[in-house]
């Protein structure tokens, strides 16, 4: 069985990123066959759709990770359930950001046109819809009132982080405990169901599933601080979507409230990006200037790594295998991608 080094030294993200999706290559294959035939509908315009939605590609992480953690307590990752429920989640994560899309007006998704740039709103509202009611239907087949639950939990926390966000967006002042509630919504309990939801398809004891559950918001956590770091530095055909889009949408991610903690002048100039709804100018580039002035992309890091951290301890009680060293791996291989 393969194994993975933790280490920040010389470390290769895409490198590593490609040995951790292939050991579970096969289930993905299968995940990808079972999302087209869901995807699938004898109405013509949401196959259409779903198929748009389906090619437009993805890392599948969700997915990878029910499935990791399902193989992880000795389950079989290619069970029909196994699958189902990896494709489920995987459903659940592109109907939010179709939803997503239409709230930011964001017209690139995947290095794509967004689906409510290309077919407009009120198709992209429909069709996120029915995508959450189709994993709903998809997840009932299980019986499992206890997924259900975590299933339901997951969307309405999920709902409540974009309705918080809305309701902060453009404040300057907006507090780190504030930012890591959104995040915890948004990103870090989907994660976490998922590696829950995995835990219980295999059978897990209490000890395990909660282990795996702590796991899969710690990793939400750390992956979602270094999303917030790349949207600051990358370039959009390496981040998939408008670069910087934060900003201009009114978003105040954990790099820019530490810089303002640092640097209050600089709220100014970020007012202004917010009212303009662009860059003008080198304003990008002098608020990058900043940041590496301060430190504070490296401080933002260097709190992921502390979550990718607390991840890794959440799996002291399982057993070394392959599939437990590409968990222990995933959280460094999200941050360093940020690099």
């Amino acid at each position: 069985m393969q194994t993975f080094a933790l280490s920040k030294e010389k470390y290769l993200p895409d490198l590593a990123a490609k040995r951790i999706f292939d050991l579970v290559r096969p289930e993905l294959e299968l995940v990808e066959a079972e999302y087209e035939r869901q995807a699938n509908s004898n109405i013509q315009v949401i196959n259409y759709l779903g198929e748009y939605l389906r090619a437009s590609g993805g890392k599948r992480v969700r997915p990878a990770l029910l499935i990791l953690s399902n193989n992880t307590i000795g389950g079989n990752g290619k069970a029909e359930n196994v699958i189902r429920l990896a494709t489920v989640m995987e459903m659940l994560h592109t109907a939010t950001l179709v939803h997503d899309d239409i709230i930011d007006n964001a017209t690139v998704r995947r290095s794509r046109s967004s689906v409510n740039a290309r077919f407009g709103n009120q198709t992209a509202v429909l069709m996120g819809d029915w995508l959450y009611m189709s994993a709903y239907e998809t997840s009932l087949r299980e019986r499992s009132l206890e997924i259900l639950d975590i299933l339901t939990k997951v969307t309405r926390k999920m709902t409540e982080g974009e309705l918080i966000q809305l309701t902060v967006l453009g404040k300057i002042d907006l507090t780190e405990e504030e930012y890591f509630d959104i995040i915890k919504r948004k990103t870090a309990y989907l994660f976490s169901a998922c590696c829950e939801i995995g835990a219980i398809l295999g059978g897990a004891t209490a000890e395990q599933q909660r282990a795996l559950r702590d796991y899969g918001m710690n990793l939400g956590i750390a992956f979602q601080l270094a999303d917030d770091a790349l949207d600051l530095t990358s370039k959009q055909d390496v981040l998939g979507k408008a670069v910087g889009a934060d900003l201009i949408e009114g978003k105040h991610t954990l790099p820019l409230i530490l810089l303002l903690q640092t640097e209050r002048e600089m709220a100014a100039a970020l007012s202004q990006v917010i009212h303009d709804g662009e860059y003008k100018g080198n304003s990008r580039q002098s608020i990058i200037d900043c940041l590496d002035r301060y430190e504070i992309l490296g401080q933002v890091r260097s709190l992921a790594y502390d979550f990718a951290e607390k991840a890794r301890k959440n799996l002291d009680v399982f057993p070394k295998t392959g599939y437990l060293s590409a968990l222990e791996e995933i959280p460094v291989s999200v941050i360093e991608r940020a690099r």
